[in-house]
């Protein structure tokens, strides 16, 4: 018995070996796949413009220079967008959590009368949505074509973020806030120091969703505001840099391209380096802020969709 009791051991553990050695291998040829293309990018976005057209760049510069990035940096559209895309960012994510948070809060309570009305009421604009032309005219109704509002007000509550919400708030033990109104608490009281300081880890997951969208639209502002460039967004440039590079190479080889590279100059563009700078400066930011958002990430997910 003893021998079989070791025999099965070994055994076990050499399949604990085999899975753990398979699935590192799976992960790192995973974590290769999806850091692959964003690597590769940022070698051509500080690879000479010229020599990027020879192709042939992996993981590292052949002709390093920061050329690209000056010239991005010293378009003032580029920085007006910046600060649009900046502005619309903080400001529609600090609006949209407060009062998915405000609404969440209400049609979490079960004294709360007109709860099931108010919930199905956002639901159903989850399913049926008024169309394209229909909204442009609510938006132009509401004055609000032209205007850096454009970007804040339509999409002020998400129904995805307000059911996670809810559900976190309905998983808060009821005592708290019962505790709170034999002391006199009001509903705003309870709100803001009770169930926001216990929402933090929803509240976190919901703005980096909200953030992620608002820094990354772009629709909304060749749909409302294509004609106004002060309110253009980093996004927005880039996809006319997009649009701008597949005309380019549409319209000319890749032998054409070769040729025409080398009689230019080293302190030149091309619509390939450009695209890969502006990527790497509309990406980053919100490649820095998910590492200080992702401790909450998963706890305020996971405990937000407890309940349905």
């Amino acid at each position: 018995m003893k021998f079989l009791r070791k025999l099965t051991n070994r055994k076990r553990s050499v399949d604990d070996i085999i899975f753990d050695s398979t699935n590192t291998v799976f992960l790192i040829l995973l974590c290769i796949v999806m850091l692959y293309p964003m690597l590769n990018t940022l070698a051509v976005s500080f690879n000479e413009a010229t020599d990027s057209v020879r192709g042939g760049i992996y993981l590292w510069p052949r002709e390093f220079t920061l050329y690209n990035y000056q010239h991005v940096f010293g378009e003032a559209q580029l920085l007006q967008a910046g600060v649009i895309s900046v502005l619309r960012t903080v400001v529609g994510t600090a609006i949209s959590v407060i009062c998915t948070a405000m609404v969440a809060y209400t049609i979490s309570r079960q004294y709360f009368v007109l709860r099931k009305f108010v919930t199905i009421a956002f639901v159903l604009t989850m399913y049926f949505n008024g169309g394209l032309i229909p909204t442009y005219l609510l938006m132009r109704e509401l004055s609000l074509i032209g205007s850096f509002w454009i970007y804040i007000v339509p999409g002020i509550i998400g129904v995805f973020n307000l059911i996670v919400v809810r559900s976190f708030i309905e998983g808060l033990p009821e005592t708290i806030f019962e505790s709170a109104k034999i002391d006199g608490a009001g509903e705003f009281t309870m709100f803001f120091k009770i169930a926001l300081p216990l929402c933090i880890p929803v509240i976190a997951t919901i703005s980096l969703f909200v953030a992620v969208g608002q820094w990354n639209s772009w629709f909304d502002v060749f749909l409302y505001n294509s004609s106004k460039p002060e309110l253009s967004t980093l996004q927005y440039e880039l996809m006319k840099i997009l649009q701008s590079s597949s005309a380019n190479t549409a319209s000319r080889t890749t032998a054409d391209a070769f040729a025409n590279a080398q009689n230019v100059s080293a302190n030149t563009v091309t619509p390939t380096s450009i695209r890969a700078a502006m990527t790497m400066i509309v990406s980053i930011p919100i490649i820095c802020v998910y590492p200080f958002l992702q401790k909450y990430f998963v706890k305020g997910l996971t405990l937000g969709g407890v309940k349905g």
